[in-house]
């Protein structure tokens, strides 16, 4: 077979050429057929790895409503994980406090983590914030449009659904719109300039409301996998906010849990997938209801309920006014 193989290559390299008849007809039978074959064969594989790379990066046609992978997306387990390796991951337990009404005028709150409107500080309040030894969650709504940010004029009319139930200003967002991810891409770059260890991106759950757009779960499953891979090549974490549902299909991509009123809607034992894997759930109660927003004390029995659920025993539990502003009481 060694003299046959140096011979090919002699009557190629003198110019006999591949596609000359000569070349073929002076070939043993055998030898043609498997000099056919081969290319085939590269061409069937190049075909296969093709189409498998288009599956891959999905893709949107103008007006579609469905997810943008045809298959629907992996389960993935509470203990199997398919982010990078990332900058920050919070150990179970860590303390925290949100503000998101304006701009942070308080710190004297002492715990670990600060959770804070990204729009509405400047890298130099963050930069305060770790002078003194904490971490800065940036807060955004990624799946909603607000009407004031400064942003909002990015967004086309096709992105926007149905507007949120008790928020007047905003609206749902078509999450596998190429227009919305670019400007999600954009928040996340400016997050990563002012310096945020992390985000916490709210509204992606739409599948759950009335949306306007047929959002489904596995919209907002491929939603926030998309965002946990562009958070975390920006070296930034990155947690699920709300979102029960979804939770076995992303836990792997997230760093922690935010979650609202667990207790009161008896949903905490669905959010402790996050505890029971070394995740933190930042967990919000608001016992005071829809409408007060005062900074005086709950009541004992008040304060017990939202801090004593055997299913949340190991969250981060605080107590908030609904407008999130600076007041708190922890548990």
């Amino acid at each position: 077979m060694s003299n046959t193989h140096d011979e090919i290559c002699s009557k190629v390299h003198r110019g006999w050429g591949l596609f000359n008849w000569r070349f073929w007809s002076s070939l043993p039978k055998s030898m043609v057929a498997l000099l056919v074959m081969i290319p085939i064969v590269s061409l069937a594989v190049g075909l296969g790895v093709g189409l498998g790379v288009g599956l891959r990066r999905g893709g949107e046609g103008k007006g579609s409503k469905g997810p943008t992978t045809t298959t629907p997306p992996p389960t993935i387990s509470e203990n199997q994980t398919t982010a990078t390796a990332v900058k920050w991951q919070p150990e179970v337990g860590t303390t925290w406090q949100i503000e998101l009404l304006y701009p942070l005028n308080d710190t004297s709150f002492d715990v670990d983590v600060y959770d804070i409107d990204m729009f509405d500080n400047d890298a130099s309040r963050i930069s305060d914030l770790h002078g003194q030894g904490r971490k800065v969650i940036c807060y955004f709504s990624a799946g909603s449009y607000e009407n004031w940010r400064p942003d909002a004029d990015k967004f086309k009319d096709s992105d926007l659904g149905n507007t949120l139930d008790g928020w007047p200003n905003e609206k749902w967002l078509k999450l596998n719109s190429s227009n919305v991810r670019e400007i999600m891409l954009s928040r996340l770059d400016l997050a990563k300039g002012k310096g945020c260890d992390g985000v916490d991106p709210d509204n992606v759950d739409g599948y759950d409301n009335d949306n306007g757009l047929d959002l489904t779960e596995d919209h907002s499953v491929d939603f926030v996998n998309f965002l946990a891979e562009a958070t975390h090549a920006l070296n930034m974490s990155l947690g699920l906010k709300n979102s029960g549902a979804i939770i076995p299909k992303v836990i792997g991509n997230m760093q922690w849990s935010v979650n609202e009123q667990c207790v009161q809607y008896n949903e905490c034992s669905i959010y402790a997938a996050f505890t029971d894997v070394g995740k933190p759930v930042f967990h919000i109660e608001y016992p005071k209801g829809d409408n007060t927003n005062n900074n005086k004390a709950v009541t004992t029995a008040q304060k017990n309920t939202a801090c004593n659920n055997s299913d949340a025993r190991n969250f981060s539990t605080v107590i908030k006014n609904m407008d999130l502003d600076s007041w708190i009481q922890a548990c």
